[in-house]
């Protein structure tokens, strides 16, 4: 069987965990690939398309990247045609996907989190939350959301205006807190972009970052007795959502659910 060649493409994907869950999910469904972590820097993104496109059968997107990709597709598909953004890329066909999503809503469910009738804070509105505020919507949560960039959360609630925008961040009662912003991994490793007066009152913190594993925002949270979650089963979930796009099979959740405990096995 043919050996696929496979990447992930961010302003910086040094640390990134994708090679390796790729490559652990691809052999345990009885596939080859080869799985390179690639890192450009915003201003040469544009350029490097051509050579992506050429050199691998597909890729994996993300900060600060899956919007910006978009242009560069002949095609956007199911939820990425939805959020307007692409976190996987048929680099054949240029077909955009996105599995954020998907991902995003098994790791809740594996977690025991329950979405319909909560109150849900999401911080950030980049690429990864405006999945997720679009995923809550859809699962029943009420939701509020903060970004330091107005305009993109104003784009966002004109997109999907059933969620509420807020201008600041106060100390109220949210049953789901998530932190969808990058802040408190790479430079900001140690920075939690809310305290403890914010995290007091919510029963539940997400973040969506996973390295690394226990982030300031979830150890404040864990700290004050709050169940935590990080972003590690998200990544692996679209990670094998992305594979089976990439085989063309149909995907199990009961499957995913399967190989990332085997993964957290191996890696322990």
């Amino acid at each position: 069987m043919k050996t696929l060649k496979l990447a992930v493409v961010g302003k910086d994907v040094s640390r990134s965990l994708s090679p390796a869950m790729h490559t652990f999910i691809l052999k345990n469904l009885g596939v080859g690939c080869t799985y390179d972590a690639v890192s450009v820097p915003e201003s040469d993104f544009a350029a490097a398309l051509p050579r992506l496109f050429e050199r691998y059968d597909a890729f994996n997107v993300t900060i600060p990247f899956k919007l910006s990709v978009i242009p560069y597709l002949l095609e956007v598909c199911g939820d990425a045609a939805v959020f307007g953004s692409v976190n996987t890329v048929d680099a054949v066909n240029r077909k955009g996907y996105n599995t954020d999503g998907m991902g995003f809503l098994l790791m809740l469910r594996n977690n025991g989190v329950e979405t319909a009738g909560k109150r849900a804070l999401v911080l950030g509105s980049g690429g990864v939350g405006r999945s997720v505020i679009k995923k809550l919507l859809d699962a029943g949560a009420e939701v509020f959301a903060y970004d330091l960039n107005r305009e993109n959360l104003q784009k966002v609630h004109e997109e999907f205006p059933a969620f509420t925008p807020l201008e600041s961040v106060e100390a109220k009662k949210y049953d789901i807190i998530l932190n969808c912003t990058g802040v408190g991994m790479h430079r900001t490793e140690g920075v939690s972009p809310v305290g403890e007066d914010i995290l007091f009152l919510c029963e539940t913190a997400v973040d969506l970052i996973y390295v690394p594993a226990k982030s300031e925002f979830l150890r404040i949270a864990e700290s004050l007795g709050k169940k935590i979650v990080n972003g590690e089963a998200m990544l692996f979930y679209q990670a094998y959502f992305s594979d089976c796009i990439y085989l063309g099979i149909e995907p199990s959740d009961e499957e995913a659910k399967q190989l990332f405990e085997r993964y957290k096995e191996k890696n322990a």
